[in-house]
């Protein structure tokens, strides 16, 4: 198989494949006999007629039809192998000649041509030139106290309270909705903390003050179902009032709730979490600071097709026409993901970053659980959706950056340096650090071309000015620095050296 790559632009590209009519023997013969499997040939079992019996029925041109239908995408798919280019949206295909398949001496080929958006050129800035800052890790007496305070709750027990409810104790209730006459909603025997806002609108502010008995009253909007965000009018009344009471903070306590002996040493140890997950907090402001200064100093044109097909792929998913005026208002963020991805992507390929089976399934069940969904169910959705390779593809530019993070400067606003490798282990076995180039030189832009005499002679006046300025500086003259006019006269006023 022959290919040839040209590009049209610094996103486009055009292939032309050819595959010789040899070359495309065996996947004739196979098409061959699969459509003889459909027809009955008098004297032979479906599928066992020779090749030639097939041809005189069916016909050779069905054949070869069959034959390229069938591989079509796989010869393109190794063409863009061969060529090193990556698509970046759905090709237009043009078959430009069939070949004959009349025998061994056929010199015809099958010969099409695909013009796709790829990815550009891009040039990775090196990491290690760019400083990130970070909040400052301090963790106060008041951090170790709220950790404390998180697992007195969770070994709290619920004491009923002859008084009025307060944010953060528990009531027990029975609720109703109703739009008009209209029952919409109704729950019994809820218990409910006061402060937790995940119910109805104002509930919280209602439920305080109220005692065991109390009928509130109120109007809401819905949160969900049939009759979201219309307003109900909601009764609820309140059985009970409990307050959490927590175990004191003692000796027994972290025994009872920890592998150490004395509450010290459970304060040591939750002043140690508390020290981690501040640092890795502090890091996710890195990360995203890191990215940014990437993206600002890279610099590379962005597949015009591949933005207008997300674009016209989200205006169909909200039930709206291609030509709708919000295309234009998230082309500006779609533009933005799209060059973020594909500069993490070109990191993540020169880090050689791999992403395990194990690694995809964790994620996939952390995030089925996020959305309170059964794992299987939720994997068995992202692989009907084909998002399992998007999944993929964005952790393969999360452990890109951090890969990065590795090599950047992070300091901490007290001017200190941070150990990034102590918050986030030692490079993954396979990883390797790419070798960073300078940014290269982009040729300069030719000028539009005027159409009439007058330009003739204003590229004329200002050949000769370029040429004159090109003679007193030929030792510092740098053709990245000037347009196409400038170059020629140059070149044209320069001696032999």
């Amino acid at each position: 198989m022959k290919q040839n790559v040209e590009h049209l632009s610094e996103t486009r590209a055009k292939l032309s494949v050819e595959v010789s009519a040899k070359e495309f023997e065996p996947e004739y013969d196979k098409a061959a006999k699969e459509l003889a499997k459909q027809v009955d040939l008098p004297g032979f079992r479906r599928g066992k007629a020779p090749r030639r019996v097939v041809e005189s029925k069916i016909g050779r041109g069905a054949i070869i039809e069959q034959a390229v239908n069938d591989n079509l995408d796989a010869y393109y798919q190794a063409a863009v192998a061969e060529a090193g280019i990556v698509p970046m949206s759905r090709p237009d295909v043009a078959i430009d000649e069939v070949p004959e398949m009349t025998g061994k001496d056929d010199t015809t080929a099958l010969k099409f041509t695909v013009e796709v958006d790829v990815r550009p050129e891009i040039w990775m800035p090196n990491p290690a030139d760019f400083e990130v800052e970070v909040p400052a890790v301090e963790v106060s007496d008041d951090d170790v106290q709220s950790e404390l305070d998180a697992l007195r709750d969770r070994f709290s027990t619920l004491t009923n309270v002859e008084r009025e409810a307060k944010e953060g104790d528990y009531v027990n209730i029975d609720m109703v909705a109703k739009i008009g006459e209209e029952n919409i909603d109704d729950v019994a025997g809820v218990s409910y903390r006061i402060g937790d806002n995940n119910m109805l609108e104002g509930q919280d502010e209602e439920l305080v003050g109220a005692q065991a008995g109390d009928v509130v009253e109120f109007k809401a909007k819905l949160a969900g179902g049939d009759h979201e965000g219309e307003e109900a009018d909601v009764t609820i009344t309140v059985h009970s009032v409990k307050e959490s009471v927590l175990p004191e903070a003692d000796d027994d306590f972290a025994m009872m709730a920890s592998e150490f002996d004395t509450i010290d040493e459970l304060k040591d140890d939750l002043r140690e979490q508390a020290t981690k997950t501040k640092a890795n907090e502090q890091l996710s402001g890195a990360y995203e600071a890191l990215v940014t200064q990437l993206i600002e100093a890279s610099d590379f044109p962005l597949p015009e097709g591949v933005i207008n097909e997300e674009i016209e792929n989200h205006l169909r998913n909200e039930g709206k026409e291609l030509d709708d005026p919000h295309g234009d208002e998230i082309r500006p963020d779609v533009e933005e993901a799209l060059r973020n991805q594909l500069l993490l992507d070109t990191y993540a390929e020169a880090f050689k970053v791999e992403v395990s089976q194990q690694e995809l399934l964790d994620f996939l069940v952390t995030q089925a659980q996020m959305y309170g969904m059964d794992p299987n169910q939720f994997v068995q959705a992202a692989a009907q959706a084909g998002q399992v390779n998007a999944f993929a593809g964005e952790m393969a530019r999360n452990k890109a950056v951090m890969a990065a993070l590795r090599l950047a400067q992070v300091k901490d606003t007290n001017g200190n340096d941070v150990d990034v490798n102590e918050i986030l282990g030692e490079q993954a076995e396979g990883e390797v650090v790419p070798e960073f180039t300078d940014k290269p030189h982009k040729a300069a832009k030719v000028a539009p071309a005027k159409s009439d005499d007058a330009a003739d002679e204003s590229i004329e006046e200002e050949s000769d000015e370029n040429a004159e300025n090109a003679d007193e500086n030929t030792d510092e003259f740098n053709p990245a620095d000037h347009t196409v006019d400038q170059v020629l006269a140059h070149v044209e006023n320069a001696d032999d050296e």
